[in-house]
């Protein structure tokens, strides 16, 4: 057994996702094209990871989306020698050279390839960075669909990412929701810059990206007499602390027992991004707390309307700061949000994951 993924330097949904298949698989070695011990879950620490050559630039390992023209190349250079490898897959681990059968799980197919604007944040044309994106783009996708091929099996995890994966490459995959990936009755430890707003916040936990929408939010609690805690770190770390009003805090940085202390202190998770599954409502649901989210991408799968939280039309702060002011003094059943995420739990996801590669493994002869 082994797993493959794209790069490990973020400490992400995905990441998580890792993880959970490594506490299925505990003997499995990780194949990644660069891995940041620094950047992502100390975790990591604890497993055999092999990386491409790549891994040999610091800058590279600081900042994955550098080697974006290099990556093709850099997965290549990953020969997985197993009998079955999965294959934690956003655009280039389902790609790995492989001895043996190929399950992919897919996280989404590339953004930067088809969701271009929405994950620059703007059109691809108006920029250098875009301008190259695009000139890369006709390869990228060809090399990208002769990938995908190379499955024997996909797995995906949300009705639109199935969607998009048929989209994009023709294949009908199978879908298998990821596992909230924070246990609720782990250690906690307080957040020194948070420990005066004990007593309640709204919640937002994202990469700081521009489609994750989280200046909007901030934007939305301009004004408000309600608080706002982003946690998360990325691109536009600065931009929005230097634009936070006295009642929005932005901290980067935390361990998972600071997150457990962060979730079990606030009142709701704000979720404004279009996001292919979203593992932050289940993460805040483990705690009891419900989930504002943008009516559209993977919540539409995840979220109970009425019993683990409600959505609002689109990512504006209007519509934000409305949902946000609609919620305020609604009583939620913190004991039904818990049972509806119990449907998302680790041991349902490693059982239909292990039966999904025993099923190949049975089928090939060798």
């Amino acid at each position: 057994m082994a797993i493959a993924h794209d790069y490990l330097t973020q400490r992400g949904g995905a990441e998580r996702v890792v993880l959970s298949m490594l506490r299925a698989f505990p003997d499995a070695t990780v194949h990644t094209t660069l891995y940041d011990p620094e950047g992502t879950f100390p975790e990591f620490r604890e497993a055999r990871i092999v990386t491409s050559p790549l891994n040999r630039s610091a800058r590279l390992r600081r900042d994955h989306r550098r080697a974006l023209p290099l990556l093709p190349w850099a997965v290549s250079r990953l020969p997985v020698d197993a009998d079955l490898v999965i294959a934690s897959s956003s655009g280039w681990a389902h790609a790995v050279p492989a001895s043996g059968r190929k399950l992919v799980y897919c996280h989404a197919p590339a953004r930067w390839l088809y969701q271009a604007e929405a994950y620059l944040g703007h059109a691809p044309s108006t920029s250098v960075t875009g301008r190259v994106l695009l000139a890369l783009t006709p390869p990228l996708r060809r090399w990208d669909r002769r990938a995908a091929a190379t499955a024997d099996r996909y797995l995906v995890n949300s009705t639109v990412v199935r969607d998009r994966v048929k989209q994009a490459y023709g294949i009908d995959a199978e879908i298998l929701p990821p596992p909230f990936g924070i246990d609720p009755a782990g250690p906690s430890e307080p957040v020194r810059d948070l420990v005066d707003w004990a007593d309640g916040y709204h919640l937002l936990v994202s990469r700081l990206l521009p489609y994750k929408n989280v200046a909007e939010a901030v934007r939305a609690f301009r004004g408000l007499d309600q608080r706002l805690v982003v946690v998360g770190h990325g691109p536009l770390e600065g931009e929005l602390r230097a634009a936070a009003p006295g009642n929005v805090r932005v901290v980067s940085g935390l361990v998972d027992a600071q997150l457990r202390w962060v979730y079990a202190h606030s009142t709701a998770l704000i979720a404004p991004s279009l996001e292919d599954f979203g593992l932050t409502p289940l993460e805040a649901g483990a705690f009891g707390r419900p989930t504002l989210a943008l009516h559209a991408g993977g919540y539409l799968d995840t979220i109970a309307p009425g019993v683990s939280g409600t959505f609002f039309p689109e990512p504006t702060p209007d519509a934000i700061r409305e949902a946000v002011l609609t919620n305020v003094g609604r009583h939620w059943d913190a004991a039904a949000i818990r049972a509806h995420v119990d449907g998302f739990s680790e041991p349902h996801f490693h059982r239909r994951l292990t039966a999904a590669a025993q099923t190949l493994l049975d089928a090939d002869p060798a």
